[in-house]
């Protein structure tokens, strides 16, 4: 499987989160997701000071392959969209942990957290898929 970042937790819908050392987190889409998606041509972000539940549908991703929802991995407010993505959605294909992450959010349950996969339990994942 290629390169799985260690730092970030990762949902089976492909959605990955980061933990910051202020307590936020930040979220993106993994490296496996991109690949599948093709090259992405849109990215409709949700709003900042939107509340959102684990699971539920945040933002659309468009590539030149199809449409995709993309699902929050944990609850809380979005504080940031990366608004690169608006002019460029692209970096989400070249850097999908680094510069493509989708939004930054205050977790209201970090419990949630046991209800993600590491890296090894991800790539894992993927294979099976």
């Amino acid at each position: 499987m290629s390169n799985i970042p260690d730092d970030l937790h990762f949902a089976s819908t492909h959605e990955w989160v980061r933990v910051n050392e202020d307590g936020t987190a930040t979220v993106g889409i993994s490296n496996h997701a991109q690949d599948a998606l093709g090259d992405i041509v849109f990215v409709e972000l949700p709003e900042p000071g939107s509340r959102i539940n684990a699971r539920n549908e945040v933002a659309v991703v468009e590539s030149v392959k199809a449409a995709s929802d993309i699902y929050s991995p944990m609850s809380g407010e979005i504080t940031t969209v990366n608004e690169v993505l608006m002019d460029a959605p692209e970096t989400v294909n070249s850097s999908p942990y680094e510069n493509g992450w989708f939004y930054k959010m205050t977790l209201s349950d970090d419990a949630e957290l046991d209800d993600l996969m590491g890296a090894d339990a991800y790539s894992d994942h993927c294979e099976d898929e």
